[in-house]
């Protein structure tokens, strides 16, 4: 029995949640997103909650039953406050910059790599070894995250590459003489 289906999506001031038929929008003020629903739950909307119940005792409908739910609260947290991932990059030399669409970076190789910004998604460099991926779409800042750390992951000997700002190295000794 899934413990997070059971809890019940609030939906915070200023959202706005619309569902027709299997299809539900919510509106916010950064901005819509929507999703369909799993022919294996059913959604009602009372008192300003959401609440997803399974159709059945299936094993498919008990799973999509905390997936809907959290899927549903990651598009509320979405469009009310939104998401965010910082990066930290470690090394000599390796910095990063936002030249229009773009993210430049420089991270040891003999070019500099150019990542672009997609649609719906903010990317920020306070600092050159400091870079912060925010918009609404949880998934989608996820995966531009995961996309720029690719381009040269942590080694485990120095701790050179892009990491997340939560992330810990675990550090390898050298060789010995």
């Amino acid at each position: 029995m899934s413990r997070v289906g059971q809890v019940p999506v609030a939906l915070p001031a200023g959202v706005e949640v619309a569902v027709a038929g299997r299809e539900i929008s919510a509106k916010g003020k950064l901005g819509a997103l929507s999703m369909t629903l799993s022919d294996d739950v059913e959604l009602t909307q009372e008192d300003g909650k959401l609440t997803v119940m399974p159709r059945g005792q299936s094993k498919r409908a008990r799973a999509m039953w905390g997936t809907t739910r959290s899927l549903l609260q990651n598009i509320v947290t979405g469009v009310s406050e939104g998401f965010k991932v910082e990066l930290e990059i470690t090394g000599v030399g390796y910095r990063a910059a936002v030249e229009g669409k773009e993210l430049v970076l420089q991270l040891g190789y003999s070019h500099e790599v150019r990542h672009a910004i997609p649609d719906g998604i903010e990317i920020a460099c306070e600092r050159p070894t400091h870079i912060a991926v925010s918009g609404i779409d949880r998934q989608q800042v996820g995966q531009v995250a995961a996309e720029i750390r690719a381009y040269r992951k942590p080694e485990p000997y120095k701790g050179k590459g892009i990491r997340y700002a939560n992330e810990i190295i675990v550090r390898k000794e050298g060789k010995k003489k």
